[in-house]
């Protein structure tokens, strides 16, 4: 330490902190040490520099602290008016305040009655960072100079060799001798130019700086890319799930997977990635953002062998093409929906914070009738759950074997296509299944005057079923085939078919619309006949939509990774 002339005290107004020397005009400390830099001038002193001049300094980017002890972010950079007469500070591998027998940590700060700086001894209490943010620090022993006011900003710096391993965020309090520091590989996910001086030994400083550098670019040329969904590509299907809260900008992604994946290769990954979102042309771009990547909640409900009122429910989350489980259990059907709400709450925390929702239910093929869009959203939230979010159901069968492949073919077909129109199934056409088979061939969307079990309508719905047919639509208490035989429950409002009508004014409601949108645009029409006068008598008031494309759903019998976090 006798060498470390790059000590910083800080005044801001009446606020005296420390810092240090980051670069030959860049020094660091704590944002709540200058957080009145706005009415009050900024200076810097090297105390290791005897009769030095007090140098002013302004400041120059910030961490985003939002103004209480507990808020993150807490880190300012201050550039010198002149450069520094000293040398900046070294620093030690992220993991390096850390070992057996603990690593001695010492601070130089400011407190009342020593202006010239004074040393306190401390040691990280575990490398587990407390609020994805904070090392806590303890004192070395039960006496000598405990982290006060004055301490903010100071460099925690390792005994032996004076290297930086962190920031003095927080002093415990009067008679209380613990604190917290932000490690250094955190203070760099607030400034990514920082990162370029610290080291990274998992991985090559040509890889890091190539990171760094595309980082900047794309944030120059304001390339539009979700930081969640390239840690993801980056940390492949064996690697641990988001952080919670996910990142709050692209280098904090970058930085993420520089520090905390084992995997070499992602570093690699995510640059590559970026890069090639740097060289796509515009259009492409747009075309991508225009077709929604769905990131789907999956809920597979099915018969269960302990007796006929129980069910077995599994829930789980799918994040660029990988599968999280939640949790699954075998419940009665009265336990059902409220075990349903809760666990889609937790699925969430597996999406990236930009991604396209969507909850898919699976269920065997006599319950795809089921309301599962009528569910309420929350124990205080009656909105029906199709209101919510965008809600498919799903067949079992159509999730295995043969028909599986065929309609990830299609889906490819799909892909490639313009919008598709609806191919209307009347309750009462008399149609063959087997002309009907012929038919469905080219279809993408099909569209059923009745739900399933319909009388007529029900032979030519396990037709479709058994075709790759993406999308089949249909009302739920549309038409049973009785036409005049007794009710207007079976009939329109003028005493035509109910089914005929929902198939009339569903296929101008879906036109111009491509298979890959359709969840979303049923959302918004559940939403319309919720919010209607009337809405028992909006045509669409119980619509129904199977839709299937097995790329967003890894293979059911595939085997599940193992998931594990990251150890901070």
């Amino acid at each position: 330490m006798n060498s470390a002339r790059w000590h910083a005290r800080i005044e801001c107004g009446r606020q005296i902190g420390a810092g240090f020397l980051v670069t030959g005009r860049k020094v660091v400390t704590c944002a709540h040490v200058i957080a009145d830099s706005g009415a009050a001038p900024v200076t810097v002193t090297f105390p290791y520099q005897a009769g030095a001049a007090a140098v002013p300094a302004r400041v120059v980017a910030c961490g985003g602290w939002g103004g209480r002890p507990t808020d993150p972010g807490d880190l300012a950079v201050l550039e010198l008016d002149e450069e520094a007469p000293v040398s900046p500070a070294a620093f030690a591998p992220p993991d390096a305040a850390f070992g057996e027998p603990a690593r001695k940590l010492v601070a130089y700060g400011f407190p009342r009655g020593y202006d010239e700086g004074t040393l306190a001894e401390y040691r990280a209490t575990a490398a587990q960072l407390i609020g994805g943010e904070w090392i806590q620090l303890e004192a070395w022993n039960g006496h000598g100079q405990p982290l006060e006011a004055g301490f903010s900003g100071a460099a925690v710096a390792l005994a032996g060799t004076g290297e930086v391993v962190g920031m003095v965020t927080a002093t415990g309090g009067r008679g209380v001798r613990n604190g917290r520091m932000l490690p250094t590989h955190v203070m760099a996910r607030y400034w990514p130019e920082l990162g370029a001086h610290l080291p990274v030994p998992a991985h090559e400083d040509a890889d890091r700086d190539r990171l760094r550098i595309l980082v900047q670019k794309a944030a120059r040329a304001g390339v539009d890319c979700s930081p969640e969904r390239l840690y993801l590509d980056a940390a492949g299907p064996f690697g641990p799930p988001l952080p919670p809260g996910g990142f709050d900008s692209l280098w904090a992604a970058a930085w993420y997977v520089l520090c905390e994946l084992d995997d070499p290769e992602a570093v690699t990954r995510f640059a590559d990635r970026l890069d090639a979102l740097l060289d796509a042309p515009r259009a492409g771009a747009a075309v991508r953002r225009a077709r929604p990547d769905w990131s789907p909640i999956l809920v597979e409900i099915d018969r269960s062998g302990a007796g006929d009122g129980q069910v077995v429910v599994e829930v789980s989350a799918y994040s660029a093409g990988r599968r999280h489980p939640v949790d699954s259990r075998t419940l009665a059907h009265g336990e059902l929906r409220p075990y349903v709400r809760e666990r889609i709450d937790e699925a969430f925390r597996h999406l990236a914070l930009d991604s396209d929702e969507l909850i898919a239910f699976a269920l065997p093929r006599e319950w795809l009738n089921w309301p599962v869009d009528q569910w309420e959203s929350g124990p205080d939230d009656p909105t029906p759950l199709g209101c919510s979010y965008p809600l498919v159901v799903t067949d079992h069968a159509r999730r295995r074997g043969g028909l599986r492949h065929r309609l990830a073919r299609r889906w490819q077909g799909v892909d490639a296509g313009a919008s598709a129109s609806v191919h209307r199934v009347e309750c009462d056409s008399g149609e063959d299944p087997r002309k009907l088979r012929l038919r469905l061939r080219a279809a993408d969307v099909a569209g059923f005057a009745g739900p399933p079990a319909a009388r007529l309508s029900g032979p030519r719905f396990d037709t479709a079923l058994t075709k790759p047919v993406p999308v089949l639509l249909w009302p739920r208490s549309g038409c049973h085939g009785e036409h005049g035989a007794n009710g207007a429950e079976e009939e329109g409002e003028d005493g035509g078919c109910a089914g005929a009508e929902f198939l009339n004014a569903l296929g101008p409601y879906v036109a111009g619309v491509t298979p890959a949108e359709l969840p979303r645009h049923i959302l918004s029409l559940r939403e319309a006949a919720d919010a209607a006068d009337d809405p028992d008598g909006h045509w669409a008031r119980d619509v129904q939509l199977l839709w299937d494309d097995p790329r967003c759903f890894p293979d059911p019998h595939a085997t599940t990774a193992h998931l594990h976090s990251p150890v901070a």
